[in-house]
This record gives structure tokens, sequence and C-alpha cells, in this order.
């Protein structure tokens, strides 16, 4: 198995420690133990390791795409990080770089995140992330944040649960680093079933939502058109969805015709004039990002390729190695300063992206990427799979399957 190394940005905001699997050192990380329900760990040959953030889905149940590092050791105090450390992980000066975008994007507009269960410490959790890096306050008191259940309650929310919490705080940290202007709405279904987060998804559209980000997926079904036009079909709407962390392999509503389906890449730091480096995710045959042919939803009209027949997965994409992950603060579940991964990552990124352009003027926003393929960084390198055609699983020069046409270059390929 092999691991992307992990690069600094400097010296001083990048301090990691790996540590090797089983060690003392392990017990210095600044994590929670896992679910017990969730999947093993993975591990690479240098002792790094991660483990799935939500429980292996049983059926009719979809599953967060969070993969959360267990073996980073963080500067930490009980009070939050120690003097003169930063968090490990990209912070959002980092993801701001890679992609060419605005320090203060997302003005005006409200992006929503929709996830199981509910996080009691979402809104504290934010604070501190957006304070740590110096973003606007977003609270419920100045009425940037607005936590609420599947049917808009604001005090009957769903029962708590600490894997999805580290899916909720990693949401709203992304959107708060790529959009700190953005109002934000989290949505928190009942259950992980499609229903109650397709539900959901609607609810977020009703409260005003023009961009809204789905960090889940599960196995398709003969049933996925249906859902489509009960859930996703929403013109005027930004909805984006994860790609999966599984390697080649499709799931929903990535799927979904009407969604833009966000792949996974690995982010370097680069000596080259962009000064970042990109290649497809994949840590191994059975986890990196997802990609290839939709067995149910019919290929929207503005997707070209030949090697399916039905849609196409993904789009576009945005980092979600953990080797390379990215700064969250997550208490319920967690102790304080995490690095997370998985296509998890990039689906608010580029909801949020999404933001920083403005109020969609297409019906179907992921058109937009398709219009503007020299718009974006064109991933070309690393691969998940051996598959036929090569493309939809192998990195290459214009659009492939692990990262779509390619990931932010500024946002000309996400405006009409």
């Amino acid at each position: 198995m092999r691991l992307a190394t992990f690069t600094p940005t400097s010296a001083t905001s990048r301090r990691i420690a790996i540590a090797l699997a089983g060690t003392a050192s392990l017990a210095l990380s600044a994590f929670a133990a896992a679910p017990a329900d969730a999947a093993p760990l993975t591990s690479s040959h240098d002792g790094s390791s991660w483990v799935r953030s939500c429980a292996v889905p049983t059926a009719g149940q979809m599953a967060c795409d969070a993969l959360r590092v267990t073996s980073v050791v963080q500067h930490v105090s009980p009070l939050g990080i120690s003097a003169n450390a930063t968090p490990s992980g990209y912070g959002p000066s980092d993801l701001r770089s890679a992609y060419n975008l605005p320090a203060n994007g997302g003005a005006g507009q409200t992006v929503a995140i929709v996830d199981a269960y509910n996080d009691p410490s979402a809104a504290s959790d934010l604070a501190v992330y957006r304070a740590q890096y110096g973003l606007p306050a977003c609270t419920t008191a100045n009425g940037c944040f607005k936590q609420v259940s599947q049917t808009g309650s604001t005090t009957s929310l769903p029962t708590n649960n600490s894997g999805w919490a580290g899916e909720i705080s990693l949401d709203l940290d992304m959107v708060s680093a790529i959009a700190p202007n953005a109002h934000i709405i989290l949505v928190e279904a009942k259950s992980a079933t499609t229903a109650n987060l397709g539900t959901a998804v609607n609810e977020a559209v009703k409260l005003g939502a023009k961009f809204v980000s789905n960090s889940y997926g599960g196995s398709e079904s003969s049933s996925d058109p249906s859902y489509d036009t009960s859930y996703y079909n929403h013109p005027g709407v930004a909805i984006t969805a994860s790609s999966g962390d599984g390697g080649y392999g499709v799931e929903y509503p990535a799927a979904s015709r009407y969604v833009t389906a966000v792949g996974g890449t690995s982010l370097n730091k680069a000596s080259n004039s962009r000064g970042w480096s990109e290649s497809a995710w994949s840590t191994s045959s059975t986890e990196g990002a997802g990609s290839g042919c939709s067995a149910y939803d019919a290929k929207p009209t503005w997707q070209k390729d030949t090697g399916c027949s039905k849609r196409t997965v993904a789009d576009v994409s945005a980092v979600a190695d953990p080797a390379t992950g990215v700064a969250v603060y997550q208490t319920y579940g967690g102790s304080g300063w995490n690095v997370y991964g998985g296509t998890s990552v990039a689906s608010p990124i580029i909801a949020a992206v999404y933001a920083d352009a403005g109020a969609p003027s297409a019906s179907y926003p992921a058109a937009d990427a398709y219009a503007h393929p020299s718009a974006l960084w064109d991933v070309t390198t690393g691969s998940t799979a051996t598959c036929s055609p090569s493309y939809l699983c192998t990195a290459g020069p214009g659009y492939d399957g692990p990262t779509g046409l390619g990931t932010p270059d500024g946002l000309a390929a996400f405006t009409g």
C-alpha cells in the first residue's frame, strides 16, 4: 500500500509528527477512539493511519465519506492549540492558495450542509475554528449560522452521533475556509436513510440555500431516478455530492445527474509556478476517489465522454487524501484539533467555491465546468485501479473519472 508524503506548507504552519500505529506516540494524538461500529484503521507502510468517521452503512443506509487521521500528534492544550503552534493539516489560506480563491468570498450567499444525526457542539466548535484562522464570527446570535432538523426545527434535533459529528465539523470548517463571508445552514436528518437525507436537502433549499453540500453516499439502486426527482432535482441550486472513498466504483447521490459529483486528489506543495501539485487520490485498490459509470442515472446532456452510456462520476474534484488532509476542530467524538480526509473534504469545498462565484445562473451548475474546462487545474497523474476504458479510473489530460475535469483555478468554471 502506498501513501503520498504529507508536505508541510511551512515550518510554523504544519508541524506534523507521524507516529507509528500501536506505539506510545499514538497516545499523544488529539483524537478520540473511533465509533465502535466504524471500519478498521487504514494504515500505510510508514505507520500513518486513519479511520472512517461514520459506521459502515447497513442496507438502505448511507455513510459519510469522512476519514479521520489517527497518527498525527497535535500541539494541543486543554484550551486549544499550544502557544505559537498552528493545527496540523491544511488551513484556509493553504486551500485558497491551492485553488486561487478570494480571501473574502461568499458574501450575500447561503451554503447548506446536509448530514445525518446531531452534533451538539457544532456551533461552539465552528467558533473555535473560525477564531483560530481569523475568520469572521458565524453564530446563531449574529444570524450567520443556523442548525435545524430535516423539518426545519431549531429545537427538536436528531439523536447525537459522534461519528457524524466529525463529518459535521469537517463540513462546517471547509465552508468557512473557502467562503468565510457566507451564511451557513446545517440541516440534520434524523437518520442516514436516503429518504431522510433527501428530505433534509429539500429543507435546505426551502430555507433559501443556493448551495447544498452532501458528503455521504451509499450503493446505487433502481430507485435512484425516483430519488433524483424527489430530492435532488433543484434547478438553480448548486448541489454537490462526494464521489466516495472506495476507489473505482459509483455511489449515490454522486451518481445523480442533477448534482455536481466531486472526486478527490492528493494535494502537495510544489516548486512550480502554481506552488502546488495534485494527483488522483488512491491509497489502495479499495480506497481512493470514487468514479465510474452509473447503472441507473441518465447521462446529463453536458457530459460528452463515451465510456459510459449513463452518468459518469465525477465532474470536478478537490483535496481528499487523508495524507494531505485538512485541519478540523471537533469536540463531540473528538478532543479538539483533528486532521481529516476523504471526499467529504472535497464536496463542501466545491459547494463553497460555487458560493464564492455568486448565485448560480445555470439550471444545473455542474454544466458550468464543462463549458469552462480551461478554468480548472487539470489533474493528469494517479490511478485508483485498472479498468476499461482506463480514463474511468486513471487521471490524464482532460476529463477522467477520479478527478473529473480538474480542481478549481479561480471561479470561472463555477459561473454561468
